[in-house]
């Protein structure tokens, strides 16, 4: 990581404490493992939203394991109503697990979602929150937030998820032929992935939200 990245985490971790979200720093996935198993009892119950940064640092690997009372929406032969309860019981979850679309300068997380039992649980619920976000994400301010979803995060994501849209097959949402576009500006199909937009700022519940920064890349 260069000179320049540190301080950059530096003024991330200083702004996300004033945020009233408990930051830390690991240096790479290994040490975020670690860290991870000292924030969480065996036995909790525990859940997550989809998320390639979970399972590329093995921290998906961890919370699904018998340890935990892991609440799996993804679990072989589950029906959409099964997978429904789960994003319910994910409400009352001990500790929810998720990555971020981006993270600011000034200590804000930035996310855009479809389904949205993602941003749910982010915004209230759980009893804790762990953010796991890679260098990669880390922007100067909410515009190039805006711009990272549009460019990298949905299109990236939508390849994922096995679902077709147009920023899917261009690589950029198609708001950014526009001259102004505006920030809810996309497409309009069935597909879309972009539906809520959340910026978590300052917190009223203090470190509830634990974001852990890795100096690697991971995830879109």
């Amino acid at each position: 990581m260069t000179d320049e990245m540190r301080a950059k985490v530096e003024k991330v971790m200083k702004n996300l404490e004033r945020n009233k979200m408990k930051p830390y720093f690991c240096e790479n996935r290994e040490e975020a493992q670690a860290l991870v198993k000292t924030l969480i009892k065996k036995g909790e119950t525990i859940s997550c939203g989809g998320s390639k940064t979970l399972d590329e640092t093995g921290i998906y690997q961890i919370i699904n394991s018998p340890d935990y009372n892991f609440l799996d929406r993804s679990a072989p032969g589950m029906t959409r109503p099964e997978v429904e309860e789960v994003y319910r019981q994910t409400f009352r979850a001990d500790t929810f697990f998720m990555s971020t679309n981006a993270l600011t300068e000034n200590g804000e997380l930035y996310n855009v979602d479809g389904n949205s039992n993602r941003v749910a649980a982010l915004l209230y619920g759980p009893k804790s929150v762990i953010v796991v976000c890679g260098i990669n994400k880390i922007v100067k301010n909410i515009d190039e937030a805006i711009k990272r979803v549009k460019t990298i995060a949905a299109p990236q994501n939508t390849i994922r998820l096995g679902i077709e849209t147009p920023c899917g097959k261009t690589g950029e949402c198609v708001s950014l032929r526009k001259e102004n576009p505006e920030l809810c500006d996309g497409c309009h199909g069935d597909t879309r992935i972009c539906c809520n937009y959340v910026v978590s700022a300052q917190q009223r519940h203090i470190d509830r939200i634990k974001v852990i920064i890795i100096g690697e890349e991971y995830g879109y």
